[in-house]
């Protein structure tokens, strides 16, 4: 889930449950406009949140508190089910445990990556990707400083979650010599939260 915040269209927050692409159907009531794709509610817009004292605009860094707050501003504007919130983080340092060439494409390796609770499948095109090295993983529901939102993919008849990022890709150099994935030094603990302080 990612919620964004923008005053300048009228006092919205814009609330994307599952990142999915159109054709979408809305329904107005009152301050809600509920997304649905297909019968499924994919997202919120909602109106008049001033209230929620909000620090930033565009996205909103969430915790359980302001979870609570806009869950109980979403009740008073009738909406009945409550927003469940994943606040484990999004950027994390994997552990590539496997790297093999593509089935199907020469330019690509697919990975398995020990991300701490889970180990995840990631097709990757950087030609310095190998097996034992830790990297950074941008988990599903992931939004990139360019603003991409990383979602289930497959790449060439291959599922890939999540993805294995560069220094550009994180916003931490804008350098065009700094090409292919940030490789980690072993200071990194797999599982860990790429950003937290150290």
């Amino acid at each position: 889930m990612n919620i964004f915040y923008n005053e300048i269209v009228g006092d919205y927050l814009f609330i994307t449950l599952e990142p999915v692409e159109g054709p979408f159907t809305y329904e107005t009531n009152g301050d809600i406009i509920t997304i649905k794709k297909g019968e499924k509610v994919v997202g919120y817009n909602v109106k008049g949140v001033k209230t929620l004292n909000l620090e930033s605009k565009g996205e909103v860094k969430l915790t359980e508190k302001l979870v609570e707050e806009i869950n109980a501003l979403l009740q008073e504007k009738g909406l009945t089910t409550p927003l469940e919130v994943d606040l484990s983080p999004k950027f994390v340092v994997g552990f590539v445990e496997s790297c093999e060439k593509h089935p199907d494409a020469d330019k690509l390796k697919v990975t398995q990556v020990d991300v701490g609770i889970e180990k995840l499948q990631i097709v990757c095109g950087a030609k310095n990707i190998a097996q034992g090295q830790k990297v950074v993983v941008a988990k599903v529901g992931a939004v990139m400083p360019s603003g991409m939102m990383i979602k289930d993919a497959e790449l060439r008849g291959v599922p890939s979650k999540g993805m294995i990022c560069s220094e550009r890709e994180l916003g931490l150099t804008d350098s065009e010599e700094k090409k292919g994935i940030l490789v980690l030094n072993d200071d990194y603990t797999i599982g860990d939260d790429f950003f937290k302080e150290k």
